[in-house]
Protein backbone atom coordinates (compact mmCIF):
# COMPACT_ATOMS: atom_id res chain seq x y z
CA UNK A 1 0.00 0.00 0.00
CA UNK A 2 0.90 3.72 -0.82
CA UNK A 3 0.41 6.29 1.42
CA UNK A 4 -0.21 9.86 -0.61
CA UNK A 5 0.78 12.50 0.68
CA UNK A 6 -2.92 13.94 1.08
CA UNK A 7 -3.20 11.29 3.47
CA UNK A 8 -0.44 11.66 5.24
CA UNK A 9 -1.15 15.55 5.59
CA UNK A 10 -4.44 14.67 6.21
CA UNK A 11 -3.86 12.06 9.36
CA UNK A 12 -0.91 14.61 10.97
CA UNK A 13 -4.07 17.78 10.62
CA UNK A 14 -6.56 15.64 12.52
CA UNK A 15 -3.60 15.07 15.07
CA UNK A 16 -2.67 18.49 15.59
CA UNK A 17 -6.96 19.19 15.94
CA UNK A 18 -6.91 16.14 18.54
CA UNK A 19 -4.38 17.87 20.52
CA UNK A 20 -6.17 21.03 20.29
CA UNK A 21 -9.43 19.15 21.21
CA UNK A 22 -10.53 21.36 24.54
CA UNK A 23 -8.45 24.69 23.23
CA UNK A 24 -10.65 25.90 20.51
CA UNK A 25 -11.19 26.04 16.77
CA UNK A 26 -7.62 25.89 15.39
CA UNK A 27 -6.30 27.84 12.33
CA UNK A 28 -5.63 26.57 9.04
CA UNK A 29 -2.38 28.43 8.95
CA UNK A 30 -1.22 27.03 12.59
CA UNK A 31 -2.00 23.83 11.10
CA UNK A 32 0.33 23.85 8.16
CA UNK A 33 2.82 25.82 10.18
CA UNK A 34 2.97 23.53 12.37
CA UNK A 35 3.02 20.16 10.53
CA UNK A 36 4.68 22.04 7.79
CA UNK A 37 2.08 21.57 5.14
CA UNK A 38 1.41 23.48 2.10
CA UNK A 39 -1.49 25.63 3.18
CA UNK A 40 -3.22 25.23 -0.07
CA UNK A 41 -2.86 21.98 -0.05
CA UNK A 42 -4.44 22.00 3.43
CA UNK A 43 -7.42 23.71 2.83
CA UNK A 44 -8.59 21.62 -0.08
CA UNK A 45 -7.87 18.65 2.56
CA UNK A 46 -10.04 20.51 5.55
CA UNK A 47 -12.83 20.79 2.90
CA UNK A 48 -12.92 17.23 2.10
CA UNK A 49 -12.57 16.21 5.64
CA UNK A 50 -15.40 18.84 6.43
CA UNK A 51 -17.16 17.28 3.67
CA UNK A 52 -16.20 13.87 4.99
CA UNK A 53 -18.22 14.75 8.75
CA UNK A 54 -14.74 14.27 10.24
CA UNK A 55 -14.11 18.38 10.93
CA UNK A 56 -16.22 21.53 11.44
CA UNK A 57 -15.46 25.39 10.57
CA UNK A 58 -15.95 27.99 12.84
CA UNK A 59 -16.12 31.33 11.42
CA UNK A 60 -14.91 34.71 12.59
CA UNK A 61 -11.89 36.23 14.40
CA UNK A 62 -11.37 33.20 16.81
CA UNK A 63 -12.13 30.99 13.84
CA UNK A 64 -11.03 27.59 12.44
CA UNK A 65 -11.23 24.21 12.12
CA UNK A 66 -12.17 21.49 14.98
CA UNK A 67 -12.91 17.79 15.05
CA UNK A 68 -16.74 16.70 14.92
CA UNK A 69 -16.61 14.25 17.35
CA UNK A 70 -13.81 13.38 20.23
CA UNK A 71 -10.64 11.92 18.50
CA UNK A 72 -10.91 8.62 20.27
CA UNK A 73 -13.66 7.88 17.77
CA UNK A 74 -11.94 8.88 15.02
CA UNK A 75 -9.80 5.98 13.45
CA UNK A 76 -7.38 6.95 11.26
CA UNK A 77 -8.90 4.47 8.66
CA UNK A 78 -11.58 7.23 8.99
CA UNK A 79 -9.10 10.21 7.63
CA UNK A 80 -8.07 7.59 4.75
CA UNK A 81 -11.26 6.43 3.71
CA UNK A 82 -12.59 10.33 3.32
CA UNK A 83 -9.59 11.66 1.40
CA UNK A 84 -8.42 8.94 -0.28
CA UNK A 85 -11.20 6.06 -0.86
CA UNK A 86 -10.53 2.67 -0.12
CA UNK A 87 -8.01 1.24 2.10
CA UNK A 88 -6.67 -1.51 -0.12
CA UNK A 89 -8.12 -2.45 -3.64
CA UNK A 90 -6.99 -3.62 -7.05
CA UNK A 91 -7.62 -2.65 -10.33
CA UNK A 92 -10.72 -0.32 -8.21
CA UNK A 93 -12.42 -3.91 -7.83
CA UNK A 94 -14.20 -4.97 -5.17
CA UNK A 95 -11.69 -8.18 -3.36
CA UNK A 96 -15.04 -9.87 -3.97
CA UNK A 97 -15.33 -10.27 -7.68
CA UNK A 98 -11.34 -10.75 -8.25
CA UNK A 99 -10.73 -14.34 -9.93
CA UNK A 100 -7.40 -15.87 -10.59
CA UNK A 101 -6.57 -19.21 -12.07
CA UNK A 102 -3.51 -21.45 -12.78
CA UNK A 103 -0.46 -20.67 -10.13
CA UNK A 104 -2.18 -17.24 -9.23
CA UNK A 105 -5.51 -18.68 -7.63
CA UNK A 106 -4.43 -17.92 -4.02
CA UNK A 107 -3.19 -14.26 -4.86
CA UNK A 108 -6.85 -12.89 -3.66
CA UNK A 109 -7.09 -14.57 -0.40
CA UNK A 110 -3.53 -12.72 0.06
CA UNK A 111 -4.84 -9.31 -1.20
CA UNK A 112 -7.88 -9.92 1.57
CA UNK A 113 -5.19 -10.52 4.43
CA UNK A 114 -3.34 -7.15 3.16
CA UNK A 115 -6.68 -5.29 3.27
CA UNK A 116 -7.57 -7.32 6.45
CA UNK A 117 -4.01 -6.42 8.43
CA UNK A 118 -4.42 -2.81 7.29
CA UNK A 119 -7.78 -2.75 8.59
CA UNK A 120 -6.51 -4.05 11.96
CA UNK A 121 -3.76 -1.34 12.44
CA UNK A 122 -5.55 1.46 10.53
CA UNK A 123 -9.20 1.39 12.23
CA UNK A 124 -7.42 0.31 15.87
CA UNK A 125 -5.49 3.62 16.19
CA UNK A 126 -7.45 6.76 16.78
CA UNK A 127 -6.34 10.29 16.45
CA UNK A 128 -6.61 10.54 20.13
CA UNK A 129 -3.50 7.58 20.46
CA UNK A 130 -1.81 9.22 17.48
CA UNK A 131 -1.90 13.12 19.46
CA UNK A 132 -1.24 11.27 22.77
CA UNK A 133 1.80 9.23 21.46
CA UNK A 134 0.44 6.29 23.15
CA UNK A 135 -0.05 3.63 20.06
CA UNK A 136 -2.14 -0.18 21.39
CA UNK A 137 0.59 -2.51 21.84
CA UNK A 138 0.16 -4.59 19.14
CA UNK A 139 0.71 -1.54 16.55
CA UNK A 140 3.79 -0.44 18.83
CA UNK A 141 4.65 -4.38 18.62
CA UNK A 142 4.15 -4.47 14.75
CA UNK A 143 6.37 -1.06 14.40
CA UNK A 144 9.10 -2.70 16.93
CA UNK A 145 9.49 -5.61 15.04
CA UNK A 146 9.94 -3.77 11.69
CA UNK A 147 12.10 -1.34 13.43
CA UNK A 148 14.31 -4.29 14.36
CA UNK A 149 14.46 -5.76 11.13
CA UNK A 150 16.03 -2.60 9.51
CA UNK A 151 18.53 -3.00 11.98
Amino acid sequence: MRISAKSDYAVRAMAELASAWNAGAVKAEDIATAQEIPLNFLLGILRELRNGHLVRSVRGRDGGYLLSRPPQEIALADVIRVVDGPLANVRDLSLTDLRYVGAAEGLRDVWMAVRGSLREVLEGVTIADLASGKLPRHVRQLADRHQAERV
